[in-house]
């Protein structure tokens, strides 16, 4: 194996992207050395037959780190798909929408598009709303008005758009509800401990917090297996996929390849409650600094603000273009906000060093000072 020479990842920029997003630079170096021969196979792992014994090996260490760090109990199966997180709102009401219909909470566009998508499976009842408000804050839990023979409910636990996370999933059972909460965590997972206990299926694209984009975990409780309507395509059906490893049809075998090397480097890190603790205080610097600004302002209720996705705006909307500009001209990239909001986002997912935060607010003063 070669070694990726150091030069070549010092003094890279900070990526803010939301998804696909930066990546740890160990694993893009250890990914890099095994490009052309992985531990001797004389292959890379792009190469290989997924039905192979090398990519045995990384798919058994890969189920078993991910279990680990997520403590995921025995009576979930993990699943690895394609398609990404929208997908996953078409397929989740495939195969659990035997009822005939589902509860949907809508806390920003994610979750509107997923009730939108799942309208042409079941009927939906969306229980609660924010938009409203402008999606930035969450409907109290004992509000929401819950179909009692809903098959599912589902919600966006951080929505990366609007900047809203539920900081603590909410107990259906505690609101009179026996259906399996669904949540759809692509830009939390990993960044914080997951309450098995209130969660029926959870599901993500890889590109924030996990890996490259083109793998979809999704985690599912096995009594939940088996309720796939008669229409649901076999390659997304959750019971055949379980059977068959996620390997009924081809895996996205790279890409679950570099989640591994993520998992292997969220494991040196300390596991999840050590990435909790550090994306806590990289989000509490961040808005801090944006609280006691003149300029910049955030306009998330504080009790779910986003640890992963944080939007800001400019009071003097004019001075946008030219704080993209020097943000670039300062190594620090993708700080844009989504088209449907404007303003700024930064992504400050698990693989986004403390450093890369404290440069982004040496930044944001620096420029206040020219033109706040």
């Amino acid at each position: 194996m070669t070694t990726l020479p150091k030069k070549i990842l010092m003094n890279r920029p900070f990526n803010f992207g939301a998804g696909p997003a930066t990546l740890p630079q160990e694993v893009l170096s250890e990914a890099a050395s095994e490009m052309l021969d992985w531990h001797g196979s004389g292959m890379s792992v792009m190469e290989m037959s997924h039905r192979g014994s090398e990519f045995g090996i990384i798919y058994e260490q890969v189920q078993t780190d991910l279990r680990e760090l997520l403590a995921v109990p025995a009576h979930f199966k993990i699943l690895f798909m394609q398609g990404g997180g929208q997908a996953q709102n078409a397929i989740v009401p495939l195969n659990l929408a035997r009822a005939g219909s589902a509860d949907f909470v809508v806390t920003g566009s994610w979750s509107e598009r997923s009730q939108q998508e799942a309208r042409k499976y079941c009927s939906v009842n969306v229980a609660a709303s924010s938009e409203p408000g402008s999606f930035i804050s969450l409907p109290e839990p004992a509000s929401w008005k819950l179909n009692p023979t809903a098959s599912y409910v589902h919600i966006c636990s951080n929505e990366t758009i609007h900047g809203v996370e539920f900081h603590e999933l909410p107990d259906l059972k505690a609101l009179g509800s026996d259906a399996p909460l669904v949540i759809d965590f692509s830009s939390h997972v990993a960044s914080r401990p997951v309450d098995w206990s209130r969660v029926g299926l959870a599901f993500g694209g890889a590109q924030k917090n996990l890996g490259p984009a083109g793998l979809t975990l999704v985690i599912v409780r096995e009594d939940l297996l088996d309720r796939a309507l008669p229409i649901c395509p076999s390659a997304f059906n959750y019971q055949l996929l379980a059977d068959n490893q996620s390997m009924f049809n081809t895996p996205p075998s790279y890409a679950i390849y570099i989640a591994g090397l993520v998992f292997q480097w969220l494991k040196r890190q300390g596991g999840i409650a050590a990435m909790e603790a550090r994306n806590q205080a990289k989000a509490a610097l961040l808005y801090d600094t944006i609280d006691h600004s003149r300029l910049y302002y955030n306009q998330v209720a504080h009790n779910c603000r986003s640890r992963m996705n944080v939007p800001f705006f400019l009071r003097d909307e004019n001075l946008n273009a030219a704080f993209l500009a020097g943000a670039r001209d300062h190594h620090l990239l993708q700080l844009k906000g989504h088209k449907l909001v404007g303003g700024m986002r930064a992504s400050i997912y698990n693989a986004m060093p403390l450093e890369g935060v404290q440069a982004l607010v040496a930044y944001l003063l620096d420029f206040e000072k020219m033109h706040g």
